[in-house]
């Protein structure tokens, strides 16, 4: 299969590096990665010890061939702009997969590819960028792939034959759009609290008072999903977040890592989009409010 990772940071670079065992694969992402890629390969260290010889490339007008699948892994707020630079590249056949966080990547996708064309994936991989051309992965997860209209295709089981042959464990979903929701949900609780505290995964467990925030949190970002008629039980949401904080407990979140690098956080696709919807359902997010106002003086400092 041709596949063109669009956005290859360190969730990007990992499932390229996986996928190009088997399969054509080319990066594309930041100029000094890419330039470490093509001296030294791409080294994957921690839970995988990989260095692949990959394609890598800073702009789509590179691509060299005709694209089956495109996976998108840019940050939620690159979202619409990377796609409008991608469109030369994506044929009424190329498959488009948001491997995103967030909860407003689809729409953003859809101002140029066709609604058909899109699937949807979450992942519980943790990954950090090292330096350029260095990826540490820090947490083995689980990928859960599904069509937007819930239908089991061929496609998707296709593209769920190619994950899971290249070494990552993938299950087709039949409800993609509350799997989204409920990283979403978990999302929220351990991204911006670790961002804002400076601390691992793990530590939101260690911690008693972190512990009772992360379940506030979840509580109120769950009544949120239940408003807009995704119906999750908040003793499920709290029993999957936690599970995600013990399997990633050494991992560092993405927001965490922007911070520390001076960059835009993804805070307005998280929780931000839950402050959004929340208040037109009239539910209290308060604290979802809180966080989203913490983060973006962190982010501004």
């Amino acid at each position: 299969m041709n596949i063109v990772i669009l956005g290859a940071g360190a969730i990007g670079s990992l499932f390229g590096a996986l996928l190009s065992k088997k399969n054509n694969v080319l990066l594309i992402g930041r100029t000094s990665h890419v330039n470490a890629i093509r001296k030294n390969g791409l080294t994957i260290d921690g839970k995988t010890q990989l260095n692949v010889k990959i394609s890598a490339e800073d702009s789509v007008d590179a691509v060299p061939f005709s694209v089956d699948l495109l996976i998108v892994t840019v940050k939620s707020y690159d979202t619409e702009s990377a796609i409008d630079q991608a469109k030369q590249i994506i044929h009424n056949k190329t498959v488009v997969l948001s491997l995103q966080n967030g909860l407003d990547n689809i729409k953003a996708i859809e101002h140029v590819v066709d609604r058909r064309q899109i699937i949807v994936g979450v992942t519980t991989h943790g990954a950090f960028f090292s330096k350029p051309g260095c990826i540490k992965h820090t947490g083995v997860g689980k990928t859960i792939l599904g069509e937007l209209d819930g239908e089991t295709s061929d496609r998707i089981k296709n593209i769920e034959n190619v994950f899971n042959k290249s070494g990552i464990e993938t299950v087709v979903s039949k409800n993609i759009i509350e799997d989204m929701w409920v990283k979403a949900v978990v999302n929220s609780c351990i991204n911006p609290i670790t961002a804002f505290f400076g601390c691992s995964n793990g530590y939101l467990l260690e911690n008693p008072l972190l512990e009772k925030i992360v379940e506030k949190v979840c509580l109120e970002s769950t009544n949120v999903a239940n408003a807009y008629g995704i119906k999750l039980p908040y003793q499920n949401m709290v029993q999957i977040t936690k599970e995600v904080i013990r399997e990633t407990s050494e991992n560092y979140s993405s927001m965490i890592q922007s911070v520390r690098k001076g960059r835009k956080t993804e805070i307005d696709s998280i929780n931000g989009t839950l402050v959004d919807i929340g208040r037109t359902y009239d539910v209290d997010v308060s604290l979802n409010e809180i966080l989203v106002s913490l983060v973006k003086t962190l982010s501004n400092q």
